[in-house]
């Protein structure tokens, strides 16, 4: 075997026990390992924008899945390339597991509300023009959001309405016959 040493630098000793160029490749498989991410997150988006036109869903709820997908996908891929960069899968537990409580505790509620609109904006048992009573409220639905629905009173007072609470609480809709709420199979 032929010994790399130059000017009293072994190469192979390096290599073989973690030095410095032993490092510094590990930490270019990290940025490797980081930039499939992205690829394979840019990739997953236009998927998931794809099935969810197919279904016929409405723009911004196609902008919004697309970009948490992404944000999900290049997430992971750091955690992952930090874990290759200083050799211990620990760090991509760990980041995994940071990430999980902070989403967690953290935003629950408001990740409630959007979980929620996504459903409600998918399922279309609330349109706007619908005439509707939610909890002691009674209006029209003047525009459904992704995180809350906006109700106008009788009384012409306009009521935000957390999409969370149209899981949670019963709602009548007085103005929808049952023929519009059937949507077609696919």
């Amino acid at each position: 075997m032929i010994a790399a040493a130059v000017g009293g630098y072994d190469l192979n000793r390096d290599l073989a026990s973690g030095g410095p160029v032993h490092n510094a490749l590990f930490v270019v498989a990290g940025l490797v390992v980081f930039l499939a991410f992205i690829f394979l997150a840019r990739l997953i988006a236009h998927l998931v924008g794809e099935q969810l036109r197919k279904r016929q869903v409405r723009s911004d709820v196609v902008v919004v899945s697309r970009r948490a997908a992404t944000a999900t996908v290049i997430l992971l891929g750091l955690f992952a390339a930090l874990g290759f960069a200083v050799q211990s899968a620990n760090v991509t537990l760990f980041g995994l597991l940071l990430a999980t409580v902070v989403a967690a505790l953290g935003v629950q509620d408001l990740l409630r509300d959007y979980v929620s609109g996504y459903y409600v904006l998918l399922e279309r048992h609330i349109r706007v023009g619908d005439h509707v009573s939610i909890d002691t409220h009674t209006g029209v639905i003047t525009e459904v959001r992704l995180r809350v629905t906006m109700l106008k009173s009788d009384e012409g007072h306009l009521i935000v309405i957390p999409n969370s609470e149209l899981f949670t609480k019963p709602v009548t809709i007085y103005s929808a016959p049952v023929e519009s709420r059937t949507t077609p199979p696919t």
